[in-house]
């Protein structure tokens, strides 16, 4: 998918989750020019530098970047990954303090650079930094949202494809509330092509079991730690994740994806930024999309909301 207009895109921090950031919108065209923006002055040359070594092979996007934070002027989108990365055993709601004061520094020169651009958060814990970064801006909570749980469902996606053998492509299922340890499946919801999750037969001819589907939803809530545990990070599948939300902004696509803004009365939750079906179009997150809940999913929605409450109140915000 590549944009007609001029377009771009600009990746603040050039850690493992930027740089993946960066390549995916490269190879995928998600916009005509990336940037890619970092302190690091050495580690983001060499980023940008290996990149664009490879851009003969990826069509009319061009990749530059550098320490300057004027680089990133004009940008449509900006996807911010910069901030300390999750350690082994630690909990995104754990990074908090740390990665606020980064956003506190950098968000006010970001937007000054480019007033017009839509802020996409990938920092972790990314829904307690969208609620403070719209407080930070001062934006409409349409431009400024985080990645939420759009990777979180594409896991879940592919644990249901892969028991039930069914491509990713014909399952519609979401993950919403906290992008964390208290996200939940909406199987209430869940279909695979036009049949409902609760009615689909397995091959041997029968449903899945609730033990079944507590063990999916566990092994997509646990995911990360199990990727961080052998290898340090996750970056390929969220920064596919970052420019897949690009494209639906610069494509005004009308997709609908469980990024995480700031609610407005969404079962009864104000005032703070969480995951929900999300119709994102060059508005950025435009409106949220009510769905129906059974009383669990409610409890559970609850749960999240004050999960992430918690969190922002430790910071003073």
């Amino acid at each position: 998918m590549l944009e007609a207009r001029h377009s771009k895109v600009s990746v603040v921090g050039a850690g493992a989750v930027g740089s993946s950031s960066a390549y995916a919108m490269l190879i995928r065209g998600s916009a005509r020019e990336i940037v890619l923006y970092d302190i690091d002055t050495p580690k983001v040359s060499a980023e940008v530098l290996d990149l664009a070594h490879g851009t003969s092979f990826t069509g009319a996007a061009s990749i530059n970047g550098g320490s300057d934070i004027e680089l990133t002027a004009n940008s449509d989108v900006i996807v911010i990954t910069a901030g300390a990365k999750q350690k082994a055993g630690q909990t995104r709601l754990e990074l908090a303090g740390v990665n606020f004061k980064i956003l506190e520094t950098i968000l006010p020169k970001l937007l000054s650079l480019s007033p017009n651009a839509i802020f996409v958060l990938v920092t972790n814990p990314c829904d307690v930094l969208a609620t403070a970064a719209l407080q930070i801006t001062g934006l409409p909570a349409s431009r400024v949202f985080s990645s939420g749980t759009v990777l979180d469902s594409s896991r879940l996606r592919w644990l249901l494809g892969e028991r039930l053998r069914v491509s990713t492509a014909s399952i519609h299922a979401l993950i919403i509330g906290e992008h964390g340890d208290s996200e939940f499946p909406l199987w209430s919801q869940a279909a695979i092509g036009p049949v409902p999750l609760s009615e689909w037969k397995t091959e041997d001819g029968h449903p899945l079991t609730l033990d079944e589907l507590n063990s999916i939803h566990n092994i997509v809530k646990t995911a990360a730690y199990r990727v961080i545990e052998g290898k340090g990070a996750t970056n390929y599948a969220i920064g596919l994740s970052a420019a897949r939300i690009v494209e639906a902004v610069l494509g005004d696509e009308e997709a609908i994806l469980p990024v995480s803004s700031v609610l407005t009365n969404y079962q009864g939750v104000s005032g703070l930024a969480m995951s929900v079906p999300t119709l994102v179009n060059a508005q950025g997150a435009a409106r949220t999309i009510e769905v129906s809940m059974d009383v669990y999913e409610q409890a559970a929605f609850e749960k999240s909301a004050a999960a992430i409450r918690g969190s922002l109140n430790s910071l003073g915000l």
